[in-house]
């Protein structure tokens, strides 16, 4: 018995689960959106015709970033880690694909296709090195250094201080076609302009004072590979204007030379500024914004990807491990969650730091969160000397000697004050003014300032009840 072949027409389509569209002048908007979605993401009531930004100001990544990359390369993008509601919310799996366009209005689509992540599909994590991360946001980030290191475009890489943007330019160069070529990189902050101009271009021999010899520039030596320019954002307008015409023509021109030469080099930068913002004050070139922004990497702060510290904790004791000749095993789940509640203002770099110095100050296979308590002093005293506290996530860590008997208990408060807390099994000892001001930053609610405590509520009752304070007297 022969049985009919099947062909792909014969099968029923795909439904997508949200379709959104561009108009021509105008943000990505939902067009339509499936119940099962609805469902998925939590969302209720009617979303067509809502920005599509609106919608899910808090999802991981953005679904306009990926709409506006699907209509660039008008090719689907496929097992892309997503969370509607942001870092502890759900997590899917999405794909998406261009939709042709609409027949009246001639506006782009894109069809997005989701469904629940399996196991396996969480636990997947690129190898980037140097980069840690197992969170959407991160996961986002490899995604997008895979995809881009195959293209010659220029590439901003955009994210606070301390995020590792130069671990991801050198990422895309070693994975691109050009690895086997020159990677070159500077720093356009940490130079002068008159010197900046002769370090990217090169000058020759007496074509200013001081000029002893003929210089190759950045440029040149990169030929056949990659240049990464640091603090893009910091260069004079000046030169932003000769770096325009060196990227729009493949020639450049030494300083005090009367001839140009041809180079190939493929220019990767990285800013920790809002650039157009700097265009609009007239700081920073339209013109060279746009041929430089081709593809776009923004690198998440740390305080908006915690759930990777516990990770980041484990890849800096091996480093230190290996450079002190030691053996610390792992950190207490208490300094865990220290951390965690801190928000790190100098991000990647500032943990790394901070476990390091802790690191040499330890004795132990184990660090406790007793061994941060210096640095926890430190970061009271800068905040209470004016530091912002939008930068400063821990309010009070360390009470210091209360009074009472017992050990010194961590109290953790963070940015948003039920997400830092976890309880203890440790002995602890509280006294009115830490109970008071956990009561407080919980608005009043016992339980969760028991969960800031790090202690059971049945244990917080015992202490209101054993420090004579009634409940009304915390406000």
């Amino acid at each position: 018995m022969t049985l009919p072949s099947i062909s792909h027409q014969s099968l029923p389509a795909r439904v997508p689960d949200l379709i959104a569209v561009h108009p021509a002048h105008g943000e990505w908007l939902v067009l339509q959106v499936s119940e099962r979605f609805a469902e998925l993401s939590l969302l209720t009531g009617d979303l067509r015709g809502r920005l599509l930004s609106a919608v899910l100001p808090e999802a991981v990544p953005p679904l306009a970033g990926l709409c506006d990359e699907v209509v660039a390369a008008q090719l689907p993008l496929g097992g892309v880690l997503f969370r509607p509601s942001g870092e502890e919310g759900r997590l899917l799996s999405l794909e998406a694909h261009p939709w042709g366009r609409d027949e009246s209005t001639h506006a782009e689509r894109v069809a997005l296709f989701f469904r629940s992540a399996s196991g396996a599909e969480a636990e997947q994590v690129s190898p980037v090195a140097g980069l840690i991360g197992q969170g959407p946001a991160m996961r986002e980030v490899f995604r997008k250094i895979d995809r881009y290191a195959r293209s010659d475009a220029s590439v901003v890489i955009s994210g606070e201080t301390g995020t590792g943007k130069e671990l991801v330019a050198a990422a895309l160069h070693e994975r691109s076609r050009r690895a086997n070529g020159p990677y070159v990189s500077i720093n356009c902050a940490a130079i002068s302009e008159q010197l900046l101009e002769s370090e990217l271009f090169g000058h020759e021999k007496g074509s200013f004072t001081g000029a002893l010899r003929t210089h190759r520039g950045r440029f040149e030596r990169a030929d056949g590979g990659t240049l990464f320019l640091d603090e893009i954002g910091d260069m004079p307008l000046a030169l932003q204007a000769k770096l325009l015409r060196v990227l729009e023509t493949g020639k450049l021109e030494r300083v005090g030379a009367e001839r140009e030469q041809q180079v190939d080099v493929r220019v990767l930068c990285a800013t920790h500024r809002n650039l157009e913002r700097d265009i609009a004050a007239g700081r920073f070139r339209a013109d060279l914004y746009h041929r430089l922004a081709v593809l776009h990497i923004a690198l998440p702060p740390l305080r908006e990807r915690r759930e990777d510290i516990s990770a980041l904790v484990g890849h800096f004791l091996e480093q230190f491990n290996r450079r002190y000749g030691q053996q610390v095993l792992r950190l207490t789940p208490e300094a865990v969650t220290l951390l965690q509640a801190y928000a790190w203002p100098g991000n990647v770099r500032e943990l790394r730091n901070v476990l390091e110095r802790v690191y040499v100050e330890n004795q132990g296979e184990v660090i406790g969160a007793r061994a941060f308590r210096e640095w926890v002093g430190e970061r009271q005293q800068a905040l209470g000397t004016g530091q912002s506290g939008a930068a400063m996530a821990i309010g009070t860590a360390w009470p210091g000697d209360s009074g009472l008997d017992g050990t010194i208990e961590a109290e953790l408060v963070s940015e948003h004050p039920l997400a830092g807390g976890r309880r203890s099994t440790r002995p602890v000892e509280l006294d009115a003014d830490e109970i008071r001001r956990a009561y407080q930053v919980a608005q009043g609610n016992l339980s969760a300032a028991a969960r800031l405590l790090g202690v059971h509520r049945a244990t917080l009752y015992r202490y209101l009840e054993k420090l004579g304070i009634r409940r009304e007297e915390l406000d």
